[in-house]
């Protein structure tokens, strides 16, 4: 029994220690403000391989997955905002979110195509990806900046595609896909994303 919880200890050693790594190798690729934090389950692609595209201000909690592309601006995170588990925050053009936004779990954010819309083009493409690594010019992929205003809260599951412009206060239902830009304090919901009303505080 004494090995059984000798081992136990020391699988929740190792787990601690992996945690602490997988932490500090987030923080090494970003530029991040006082007592924010990446937990375990974070990660970061700075495939540009420059900690200024990536900047975080203070108070800021993350969970999700941060990516931005070679030829990325890159991806700047206000202060006081949060970043649920599995979502995906991924620029290959440039995406600002701003202060006291809530993403919960599950989202995604995308402002590019990720491939190019030719076939042929988008085949020969891969097969180079895979031999060469990502490409440091984005060629013919598409691609238009994102904004998320200060205080916006993006809900379970939704969807935010490239070229996007999220006013301050809006709030986006779970699931829901955007391809058009939501005024600020207005719900959007739905796939398409349909507008619901205002929700301004007199």
């Amino acid at each position: 029994m004494q090995n059984l919880y000798l081992k136990y200890i020391d699988a929740e050693i190792v787990e601690k220690k992996l945690n602490n790594l997988r932490i500090k190798r987030c923080c090494n690729s970003v530029i991040i403000g006082k007592s924010s934090r990446f937990y375990p389950e974070a990660t970061v692609e700075n495939l540009a391989q420059d900690c200024q595209r990536i900047q975080i201000g203070t108070n800021t909690h993350i969970r999700g997955h941060l990516l931005i592309w070679p030829y990325s601006m890159g991806i700047t995170i206000g202060e006081n905002s949060y970043i649920g588990k599995n979502s995906n925050i991924w620029s290959g053009e440039k995406i600002t979110i701003g202060d006291s936004v809530l993403i919960s779990d599950n989202v995604t954010i995308i402002d590019s195509d990720s491939h190019e819309l030719n076939y042929l083009e988008r085949a020969q493409s891969f097969k180079k990806l895979i031999s060469e690594g990502h490409p440091k010019e984005k060629g013919n992929v598409k691609t238009a900046s994102i904004t998320i205003g200060n205080y916006a809260w993006i809900s379970y599951g939704a969807s935010i595609l490239k070229g996007v412009s999220i006013g301050e206060g809006a709030i986006i239902g779970a699931g829901s896909v955007i391809t058009t830009n939501v005024p600020p304090y207005t719900i959007a919901v739905g796939n398409p994303a349909q507008l619901k009303g205002n929700i301004k505080n007199d």
